[in-house]
């Protein structure tokens, strides 16, 4: 089982490496301290991980953000959560995007191996605190909005964001330039009142706006 490890806390980033080397199913070969690093490598050299432990709080792209960008890299690859953040937009956000576990830092390196294991089994780890904050979020997911006012070619954009694609190649995708489609986005971040293209990602999701 191949793993690669995204976490800048480099004290951090050496103890688990050590910890998922010593089991006898697994081996974090590569680890990096920032998503562009790992984006990268998986690219230029065609990586095709197991697992994708990744932190939040990174420097440049977060761990959110980078979801989509590695689901797209590596579809196969399964991505834990690990982190500080427990809070409902967080924890809802890495869910939504694709995450297929969700880990808090204060766990020991033995416990997160195996929730390693328990993810390559099917499981999707997480402590009962986590677990309950996702219940309540999706409980509603069935509630309809009423779109937001979103227009079909906003509505066509954000279903392009959920699917990975980046603002170039979106632009690329419906023939538009860089320049228009950086004015959609904003009237689609205003109209959704949000800030980040995580968060309009989640809330289509949740809403069902698509």
């Amino acid at each position: 089982m191949d793993i690669i490890l995204i976490e800048d806390n480099e004290l951090l980033r050496d103890t688990l490496k050590e910890a998922i080397n010593k089991s006898s199913d697994a081996a974090c070969k590569y680890s990096f301290g920032s998503g562009e690093a790992a984006l990268d490598l998986i690219e230029r050299n065609e990586l095709v991980p197991d697992i994708i432990l990744l932190d939040i709080g990174l420097p440049g792209l977060s761990g959110i953000e980078l979801i989509p960008e590695l689901k797209r890299l590596s579809p196969s690859s399964k991505i834990i959560i690990l982190t500080v953040h427990d809070d409902d937009e967080n924890v809802f956000n890495a869910i939504c995007a694709g995450a297929s576990g969700y880990l808090l830092k204060d766990l020991s390196a033995e416990t997160i191996v195996s929730s390693i294991n328990e993810v390559m089994n099917g499981g999707a780890p997480m402590n009962s605190h986590i677990a309950k904050k996702a219940l309540n979020m999706f409980r509603d997911q069935n509630l309809k909005s009423d779109g937001y006012g979103l227009s079909e070619r906003e509505k066509e954009i954000v279903s392009l964001l959920v699917d990975g694609l980046s603002k170039k190649q979106i632009a690329e995708k419906i023939f538009l330039s860089h320049h228009t489609v950086d004015s959609h986005l904003r009237n689609i971040y205003a109209k959704l009142e949000v800030h980040s293209r995580s968060s309009a990602i989640s809330k289509a999701i949740r809403e069902k706006l698509l």
